[in-house]
């Protein structure tokens, strides 16, 4: 295997890591709301991140790591379901976004995503449940989407050009 592969998988891993950490600790703090399903998705900061500082394919894998090994960690493998439809649908969309914007404005991609993730949620729910009356949370929800998706977009924003300033300086190239 070539030195730039293994460092490549040596990278998407730490990433993988931290995106996971991230994602175990914030499922252990309180809800932020009294209503079920609204939290910040600081694990959504490592997806900005590399889809600015890396490229779509890597930021895929290592959301759906993030999701599948977090579903387990945190015990709630029923969760899989919702953690995966939002964060593919979110996933699409800021991939679209992040190309429409020439990578520039994460916080304005990060905002769709995070209302592209509770749609996606939404949809499963109306689907496990058979009722449209899950649609009337979906308000609520959109308010968490542009709030929580600007705090995480702003914190990729000015997390993403120091990343690459340091991957720079330690001559690894970007993937």
């Amino acid at each position: 295997m070539k030195k730039t592969n293994i460092q490549k998988m040596v990278i998407l891993a730490m990433f993988s890591t931290i995106a996971l950490t991230i994602f175990v600790i914030e499922s252990m703090l309180p809800p932020l709301a009294p209503l079920p399903g609204i939290k910040l998705g600081l694990a959504n900061i490592i997806t900005l991140i590399l889809l600015t500082c890396f490229n779509e394919r890597d930021a895929l894998l290592v959301l759906f790591v993030r999701i599948l090994l977090g579903s387990i960690c945190a015990g709630q493998l029923m969760s899989f379901m919702y953690s995966l439809c939002g964060g593919l649908l979110c996933f699409i969309v800021m991939a679209f976004l992040n190309r429409l914007l020439k990578k520039q404005y994460i916080f304005i991609t990060s905002i769709f995503g995070a209302i592209a993730h509770n749609i996606g949620q939404i949809f499963v729910a109306i689907v496990l449940t058979g009722s449209l009356s899950i649609l009337l949370y979906l308000p609520m929800l959109m308010i968490s989407g542009v709030l929580t998706g600007l705090f995480t977009g702003l914190c990729a924003w000015f997390t993403a050009p120091r990343l690459k300033q340091l991957l720079k300086k330690h001559g690894i190239k970007q993937f």
